[in-house]
């Protein structure tokens, strides 16, 4: 395969992380669909890799996590009559954990929402930080012994338990896309002494909204779904580097992986691409 100009990777990387889908991008830059899947698939390996080194000993205080659906190939209700249906098709949770302050990514994975899938996460959370942290999640059970298994008694740690009622019946079609109505929250203290000011998972919340704005896979009611698990895993990859260091987030001001003091340079899209290109040779990047 012939490699494609710098320009060119760049303007397929920037319209990635702005939310089209592959065959508009194909359109508009003038190459083939498999030719944006082999570059996408390069670029989430390389950037998998980066932040796996990269984003460590994070200095956070008040982290945190939450769970946002997509689906894979079709939806899970779909399954039964799927045809050719692959062994990974269905839900697909994307598990983030943010810090509050900076509003870095710290961690992320692509799986299940099962007790296994939330070990191995808070598990890689516990490795990325550098001191005591306090962390906040939703009520979902399966965190109470991640969470234990991963730090021990040395986290402040609570929930914040939602409850919701009935979907209002607003007479039409559009009550069927109408979250229920939240009728209570409440924060429980699990471990430690967890400042209840900082009791809340509205920034991890709104990021779940940033997700679904800048990858078309996440969009829902869209025929721009991921048809196959690991470019879905190679798109949350790129993304979460782009959101790290070459986006300014309006809250800090700058990019995040500037606020949180491991990175001193805000990055472009064009330091992605030499970056990969780096991961190709083999060769160790540096900006």
């Amino acid at each position: 395969m012939n490699k494609l100009p710098s320009e060119k990777r760049r303007q397929i990387l920037h319209l990635m992380v702005e939310g089209n889908s592959i065959r508009g991008i194909a359109r508009l830059v003038d190459v083939s669909p498999v030719t944006v899947l082999r570059y996408l698939e390069k670029a989430g390996a390389a950037c998998a890799e980066f932040h796996d080194k990269n984003v460590r000993n994070v200095k956070a205080k008040r982290v945190e996590c939450d769970e946002i659906w997509s689906f894979n190939y079709c939806k899970r209700a779909s399954l039964p009559t799927a045809k050719a249906a692959p062994a990974d098709a269905g839900d697909a949770w994307t598990w983030t954990a943010l810090d509050r302050d900076s509003k870095l990514i710290i961690s992320y994975l692509i799986g299940g929402r099962d007790a296994g899938y939330a070990t191995e996460f808070m598990q890689d959370v516990a490795d990325r930080v550098a001191n005591r942290i306090q962390l906040t999640t939703d009520g979902h059970r399966p965190y109470l012994e991640a969470v234990d298994g991963a730090f021990g008694i040395d986290i402040d740690y609570a929930m914040l338990i939602k409850t919701y009622g009935e979907t209002p019946d607003l007479g039409g079609p559009e009550r069927k896309y109408s979250p229920g109505v939240c009728t209570g929250i409440v924060g429980k203290k699990i471990q430690g002494r967890p400042d209840a000011r900082y009791v809340s998972t509205s920034f991890v919340e709104k990021h779940n909204q940033s997700m679904r704005q800048h990858m078309r896979r996440f969009t829902r009611l869209t025929a721009a779904h991921s048809k196959k698990l690991v470019n879905h895993i190679h798109m949350v990859s790129l993304y979460t580097v782009w959101y790290n260091y070459a986006r300014i987030n309006s809250a800090v001001r700058m990019a995040p992986a500037m606020a949180a003091g491991i990175s001193d340079k805000l990055w472009d899209v064009s330091d992605i691409v030499r970056m990969i290109e780096a991961y190709e040779t083999g060769e160790e990047f540096k900006l």
